[in-house]
């Protein structure tokens, strides 16, 4: 705990709904809920104008259709999304040499590291030249949270959303998180909370006040003394700069059941080749294959093989995916599939020694839900939403797309296209044949829709155009030729 609060705590806000606003102008201060769009999606990051009809992250997709119907519904892209991380977590490397992400919207600062700061005049005026750094360099707002420890630094950028700053003054800790409802404390979740519930206690003064004995009598000594601690406000943690990441995965949850299994074996060496592709893009190898699989009724299972040797061979991680699929039962359908690989490396063994061992080291396990393609760190990724959320769509993939045929390609909404007569633009919804362009892009005006047939020779997949402040911003020519089309506003 420190005499001064030099620990920054950054969250940005809604991150992925914030994004798609800045990136498409038509839908800046309207709701936006990015995640799966099929019956089985899940809400990955709701806009704030979205959380006031009670759409929330991990929410079912169908529900939150039901409570905010007029609301824009878009696929997750993630590549954009890590490019202004990327930027975002330059600018906070800039403060301090010790930085410590979270996750792609969320980092700890210890700005006494970077000499940044030392009492809380300077700590305050480092936060709020990060936010209007942020905001510069993105378009999009930040919460920043300043105090003695990485819990309370946190707790303060809860506080200050959306778009503040919180400073807790060292000596006044005890006082402000009082009244706050015991799930304010990391650790404590629903089951914790309602034990402490039960027993009476509902908020952190109350913890306090509890002492450490009958914490330790109601939820065990380990999480008994922590609770208490954090009570106090009390948290010693140092600022870790390195969080390695630990696996590389991708999954896909289908719409129908998949029950040919050939399909299955089909989409298991899809997936294989994905995962290598974003092994590649980490500049990782690994050494250990993972197979998930959820099956219609909802069991998972995880099945596994250990190499020889890392590898980031695509041959070698199919053939893995393929054996260790042979050993799962997918009688009555298939919802989900996954395939991962860790045991991360930052070299690549010889082919020769990366052969698989005799043999697979099975194991079922209910494996919890992950964000799709996301390199997973030490720790699990906060907002990265609920388990079954879409894959990035055509502008993830635009080689891969375009080869497609025509009649086989798919325009998921949110996603990015262009146009060889009108542009760069992106889908508002597609179905019957048809699929509906928005014509803009960032830094523009909002722009006009067009319909085109699906199989339109002249519309293609394409990658996301940097946000303004984010890379080059578009020239006023390219910016007035994205709204100029014909079409109606």
């Amino acid at each position: 705990m420190r005499s001064a609060p030099t620990i920054l705590h950054l969250d940005m806000d809604a991150f992925y709904a914030s994004v798609e606003q800045a990136s498409k102008p038509s839908l800046r201060g309207k709701a936006v809920i990015v995640g799966g769009l099929g019956p089985r999606g899940v809400v990955a990051t709701a806009s704030y104008e979205a959380r006031r009809f009670g759409v929330h992250s991990a929410m079912p997709t169908a529900q939150a259709r039901r409570l905010c119907p007029n609301g824009a519904y878009l696929v997750p892209r993630f590549s954009l999304y890590r490019a202004v991380s990327d930027t975002v977590m330059g600018l906070l490397r800039e403060l301090s040499p010790l930085v410590e992400p979270l996750s792609l919207d969320e980092a700890f600062v210890d700005l006494e590291a970077g000499g940044t700061a030392w009492d809380a005049a300077s700590a305050r005026a480092a936060g709020e030249r990060l936010r209007a750094d942020i905001a510069a360099a993105t378009g999009l707002s930040g919460s920043v949270g300043l105090a003695g420890s990485k819990m309370l630094a946190k707790v303060a950028s809860e506080e200050a959303k959306p778009d503040g700053l919180l400073l807790i003054e060292p000596g006044t800790e005890r006082a402000l998180l009082a009244p706050m409802p015991v799930r304010t404390l990391p650790g404590v979740g629903p089951a914790t909370g309602e034990h402490l519930r039960r027993a009476g206690i509902t908020t952190v003064g109350e913890l306090a006040e509890a002492g450490e004995d009958e914490l330790v009598r109601l939820v065990g000594r380990a999480h008994g003394v922590g609770l208490y601690r954090m009570a106090l406000g009390l948290d010693d943690r140092p600022v870790v700069a390195e969080r390695d990441a630990k696996s590389v995965s991708v999954e896909d949850t289908f719409d129908v059941d998949l029950h040919d299994r050939v399909r299955i074996r089909t989409e298991v060496q899809r997936l294989a080749d994905r995962c290598v592709g974003r092994l590649r893009a980490s500049g990782h190898s690994g050494r250990t294959i993972v197979l998930k699989v959820r099956r219609y009724d909802f069991s998972t299972l995880t099945r596994s093989e250990t190499l020889r040797g890392p590898t980031d061979d695509p041959a070698v991680v199919r053939e893995a995916a393929a054996r260790l699929l042979e050993g799962v039962d997918t009688t009555g359908g298939v919802r989900l599939l996954g395939v991962g690989v860790s045991g991360l490396a930052d070299y690549t063994q010889e082919d020769l020694f990366a052969q698989s061992l005799a043999g697979a080291a099975a194991g079922a396990e209910g494996a919890g839900p992950g964000v799709q393609g996301a390199v997973q760190p030490a720790a699990g990724a906060e907002g990265a939403g609920g388990s079954e959320a879409a894959s990035e769509g055509p502008g993830a993939a635009g080689a891969d797309r375009a080869a497609e045929p025509a009649h086989e390609r798919h325009w998921p909404a949110g996603s990015d296209v262009s146009h060889a007569v009108y542009g760069p633009g992106w889908v508002q919804g597609s179905g019957v044949g048809r699929v509906t362009v928005r014509f803009e892009q960032p830094g523009s005006a909002p722009g006009r829709v067009r319909t085109f047939r699906v199989d339109d020779p002249d519309l293609a997949p394409a990658d996301p155009l940097p946000l303004v402040g984010h890379g080059e911003a578009p020239s006023a020519e390219t910016a007035e030729g994205a709204g100029s089309g014909p079409g109606t506003p």
